[in-house]
């Protein structure tokens, strides 16, 4: 199940309860009750996907739960903005995400942004004794941010870590010039200001692409005589080459010996 759309998958045990996908229900955290979506149907557990002994569901969620978490997300809200407001007056250098309520009301956890470490325990105290509730300040990286702010990816379509991206895996800069893509920050960063999630995706097709093609400027031979490479299309696993009458042609891989 998760607690957020793209959230992490935490396993729990139904405790004999019947649930199926998007299945609304209560669990017991470390945090206290917490309400959940189910997004795997029921199964058994293999030894290794939970290190420890899963927690059981405490029950299905009713639709006083489904009410009481509508008014939560509403006092999260304000919460924000009382938050937003003290931050001004206490002059941090912080940018507010996001406000989670626990189920029971008593705690709220506010996620933010800073370039930098900030001292926020006099926020925290202020916060505290305005709402009444305990107060959780977590910072969190761009990357976060951009999860919970949710938005659109030059592709345009929502972005991955805000739809559907479980948990994040590395990218590097060798991902990019793996898929010969131009260089430039711009065009290979997201909105959340780090390399593009979806770089990773591909990654491993485009390496073993690449060692099947010959490389730009190697001759090779094709049906009309000897040429030499002049591009490559790793999707298609064509490959252009300059003939020596100068003229340039597309061939696919198995036309090219080399």
């Amino acid at each position: 199940m998760r607690f957020k759309q793209a959230g992490k998958v935490y396993y729990f045990d139904t405790a004999g309860i019947d649930l199926k996908i998007r299945d609304d229900v209560i669990v017991e955290t470390s945090h206290g009750l917490e309400m959940g979506r189910v997004v795997v149907a029921p199964r058994e557990m293999d030894a290794g996907d939970a290190a420890d002994q899963p927690r059981p569901v405490v029950r299905k969620a009713g639709p006083a739960d489904i009410e009481n978490a509508g008014a939560l997300e509403a006092k999260a809200e304000e919460a924000l903005i009382e938050a937003g407001k003290m931050i001004a007056e206490l002059n941090l250098s912080m940018k507010l995400i996001s406000a989670d309520y626990g189920l029971d009301g008593n705690r709220v956890t506010v996620l933010f942004s800073a370039e930098e470490r900030v001292d926020f325990r006099e926020l925290v105290r202020r916060l505290t004794r305005r709402l009444k509730v305990r107060v959780e300040l977590r910072q969190v990286g761009s990357r976060d941010e951009a999860r919970a702010k949710g938005g659109y990816g030059r592709c345009g379509r929502e972005l991955c870590c805000a739809s559907f991206l479980s948990e994040f895996t590395p990218v590097s800069i060798k991902m990019a010039k793996e898929q010969e893509l131009p260089l430039n920050p711009v065009k290979i960063s997201g909105s959340c200001g780090r390399l593009m999630c979806c770089l990773s995706y591909e990654s491993e097709h485009y390496r073993d692409t690449k060692e099947k093609l010959p490389r730009v400027g190697q001759r090779v031979t094709t049906s009309t005589g000897e040429a030499v490479v002049a591009g490559r299309n790793l999707l298609k696993e064509t490959v252009m080459v300059q003939l020596e009458s100068g003229a340039v042609v597309e061939l696919p891989l198995s036309q090219v010996s080399f």
